[in-house]
């Protein structure tokens, strides 16, 4: 009897350090609220939004202890609008993230997938539309430097360093996985970041190639399979973005300050100018964006916290140059660890004579006028 009873714990206490070795997270975000805008093509609009802040997502993530310090890991996580259920990222199954690598705490991860950029995993968390303290709505024109994650990189390996002293670094390539067009819709991506105390800095690189013809967002050229199709925000034969931004925390205060830069070379016509994104001609000799953005939160409370960032963009999309202007201010108050309401809001001007009028990103139409108002009162809840 002994024996049976001895045989039973230790088959339990084996069974237990076996599980332990593996496991497999169900995890979510779901963010829903309703906003305001003074203006989309001539009129007011209440809408019931989703992903004001962060875009609502589930996903599973899960990892095998192989010993020695190594793990095999994955991330199938995707995309849903709270108010219509319907997939987000092009429809995609697992449009936000579908990876899978080895993991080493010495050395760093090699994962291969549809993936984040290193601007996004190096830069965004710097700049307030990269973080829970504004997200989507708060993100540059467009997201023209992408640290919103408006696109992923599909085909894409990456590799992720390890934490030296407060050291990361990395860098991604995304194929083409196109037979006779190797360097058609590709991309490459590098970026490092360095935490000390209270400060942080990150710097991150970012180049597609070939997206697109240089006349048509609906080009042969076009590889739908490339490492980025069907997501991205601009129809160029190149993008390069590059940028650097620091911030400083003290106590419950962080100040902080971004720059990036967008190169669009052979510009294609972009937007229908009734619904969706404004329109404007295009520029064949190429496009540059500059985004100057500072940002600041405070904690009033462990519960309660204000954010706030402005943003000037400068640009030369088309022959009026506009110029943006986007101040945002949010407060968020957590009811508990995973549950929290917030309310902000985003005014956006452009210069008199532009072109393209304003729309704050995120939002489902532009400006008639050179300026854009939004509110949104809304909750997050994680689990």
């Amino acid at each position: 009897m002994k024996k049976t009873l001895m045989v039973a714990a230790l088959t339990g206490v084996f069974a237990t350090a076996a599980h332990a070795q593996s496991s497999v997270t169900l995890y979510g975000l779901i963010d829903a609220g309703i906003t305001y805008t003074n203006n989309q093509h001539g009129h007011s609009n209440w809408q019931q939004t989703s992903g004001s802040i962060n875009g609502s997502r589930w996903g599973l993530r899960g990892a095998e202890d192989l010993g020695g310090g190594l793990k095999a890991i994955f991330t199938l996580e995707s995309g849903f609008g709270i108010n219509d259920g319907q997939s987000k990222q092009g429809s995609r199954l697992f449009g936000r993230q579908a990876f899978v690598g080895l993991a080493s705490d010495q050395f760093g991860a090699v994962t291969l997938g549809r993936q984040y950029d290193s601007v996004v995993d190096y830069l965004a968390p710097l700049a307030l539309t990269g973080t829970q303290y504004g997200g989507t709505q708060f993100a540059h024109p467009f997201d023209n430097d992408n640290l919103n994650n408006s696109f992923r990189v599909n085909n894409s390996v990456k590799y992720t360093s390890a934490n030296y002293a407060g050291f990361k670094f990395g860098a991604l390539y995304g194929f083409s996985n196109q037979a006779d067009g190797f360097a058609n819709n590709r991309v490459y991506s590098a970026g490092a970041s360095y935490s000390f105390a209270g400060f942080n800095f990150g710097a991150g690189y970012l180049q597609v190639n070939n997206n697109a013809g240089a006349n048509s967002a609906t080009s042969a050229a076009f590889n739908s399979t490339g490492a980025v199709s069907g997501d991205t925000t601009f129809f160029a034969t190149r993008q390069q973005t590059w940028g650097a931004g620091a911030n400083y925390t003290l106590g419950p205060a962080t100040l902080g300050l971004v720059y990036t830069q967008t190169n669009l070379q052979n510009l294609a016509a972009f937007g229908s100018g009734a619904g969706g994104q404004p329109s404007f001609a295009g520029n064949p000799q190429g496009a540059r964006f500059q985004n100057f953005e500072a940002n600041a939160r405070y904690a009033l409370t462990p519960a309660l916290s204000i954010a706030g960032s402005y943003t000037y963009t400068r640009t030369n999309i088309d022959a009026t140059s506009p110029h943006f202007n986007q101040v945002n201010l949010q407060t968020d108050y957590a009811l508990s660890k995973r549950t929290d309401v917030y309310l902000q809001a985003e005014y956006q001007t452009t210069n008199e004579n532009a072109i393209v009028h304003p729309i704050i990103n995120g939002l489902s139409g532009s400006s008639s006028t050179n300026n854009q108002v939004a509110v949104t009162a809304g909750m997050r809840h994680r689990f």
